[in-house]
């Protein structure tokens, strides 16, 4: 299997908070990967961008439209881009609905930059899970 080169990877971050649009823009693209930044759900469904992406990081409450309607739109539609979700509201139906959708894992805010960064890994396959992981549904502890 031939390897993807980090800088051909990219992700969408669907945030509508401009500081972790801005942050998360500036971890992924320090280690390689190109980013779209999205401020709302319906902007990064209309993007021109969408079939090229290969990895979703979006918070699960936004105006409108939620990261989880986000992911479920996207199946519905065949699409099987992993998906990282991101809350400061962690409710267990909405960590069920994600995970129960494929999601790679559901993150609580504040949460560091190593740990995105291991779960980007993990979403693009990248890095293996630990060896005592069933599955690749992870979850933030």
């Amino acid at each position: 299997m031939r390897s993807v080169p980090k800088s051909r990877l990219t992700i969408a971050v669907v945030d509508d908070d401009t500081s972790i649009r801005a942050a998360a823009d500036s971890l992924l693209r320090s280690r390689g990967y190109a980013v779209l930044t999205f401020q709302s759900a319906a902007e990064f469904l209309q993007s021109p961008e969408l079939s090229g992406t290969s990895c979703v990081i979006t918070d699960v409450r936004m105006p409108v439209m939620g990261g989880i309607e986000l992911q479920a739109i996207l199946r519905a539609q065949g699409c099987t881009v992993p998906f990282i979700f991101i809350t400061a509201f962690p409710e267990g139906m909405a960590r069920t609905q994600a995970m129960n959708g494929g999601a790679t894992c559901f993150l609580t805010k504040p949460f560091d930059a190593p740990t995105l960064i291991k779960y980007v890994e993990l979403a693009l396959g990248t890095r293996r899970p630990p060896p005592d992981t069933v599955g690749w549904n992870l979850q933030q502890p």
